[in-house]
């Protein structure tokens, strides 16, 4: 197993974390969603590709789209039905889409595009998507400009050998022009207000962390705890985003 497939494969184990600790999406997401695709959700046809345990699948409903989710993951799969009951999961990955052509009309990755393989997954994207529909690619990622996340990103950096965070690894972009299609884009900053131990949870459930063994990942996580709890002793801490958000509608 590669290392891409074994931290790709890492999420089941860590899925009840996942879905406790990782952040959600501001409502202005989808709001650019909209406006860049030019096409609303209230009524739209979505399938919510590497949906994990449905952070953005429920916000996909709650604007009114019609969605299936779309998980890989047996763990991920199964926190899913259990926090949504009343949405429709289907076990596959973008790659290969259980899905008939031009049946939806918009196919969405959030914090997930860059586990698929891009010379499939964009093909098999504009397959299943109808005329005027549009691929959309989100990522949530901290400002690391942030003083307390400079710090943070400096030990995890020396600490794990697989340390890496979004800035360095998204390529969605790239990818759809490389593709030949039309890439929109916005970028939204938003904050979230959390505790230290919703830090470590969310830190529990990063794929380089997960891949460790217990013996090797607990030690870690205690050390990172009392370090943040050093700088915060109340335990407080304001966490900021920018959110990347890349359309591209189907020629």
């Amino acid at each position: 197993m590669s290392d891409l497939q074994a931290h790709a494969s890492s999420f089941g184990a860590v899925a009840a974390e996942y879905n406790a600790a990782r952040p959600s999406y501001p409502d202005a997401l989808f709001d650019e969603l909209e406006r860049l695709s030019g096409h609303p959700l209230n009524g739209a046809d979505v399938l919510d590709v590497g949906a994990g345990t449905g952070i953005a699948t429920r916000l996909l409903a709650g604007r009114g789209a019609r969605v299936v989710a779309v998980e890989p993951s047996d763990g991920m799969a199964a926190v899913f039905r259990e926090v949504g009951p009343d949405l429709p999961v289907v076990r596959a990955s973008g790659d290969e889409l259980p899905f008939q052509d031009a049946s939806v009309d918009f196919v969405t990755y959030a914090q997930a595009f860059h586990w698929t393989d891009p010379e499939r997954s964009v093909p098999e994207a504009l397959r299943v998507l109808r005329p005027g529909g549009a691929l959309a690619l989100w990522w949530n990622v901290k400002d690391y400009e942030t003083p307390w996340l400079a710090a943070h990103q400096e030990r995890m950096a020396a600490t794990l050998p697989g340390y890496h965070y979004y800035g360095g690894v998204i390529a969605g972009p790239e990818k759809l022009t490389e593709a030949g299609l039309e890439v929109r884009a916005a970028s939204l900053r938003w904050e979230r207000r959390v505790t230290v131990d919703q830090v470590i949870t969310d830190l529990t459930s990063r794929s380089y962390v997960a891949v460790l063994d217990p013996e090797r990942r607990a030690p870690i996580l205690a050390a990172e705890r009392e370090a943040l709890l050093a700088e915060f002793p109340d335990g407080q801490l304001v966490e900021p985003y920018r959110l990347d958000l890349y359309v591209a509608p189907k020629p």
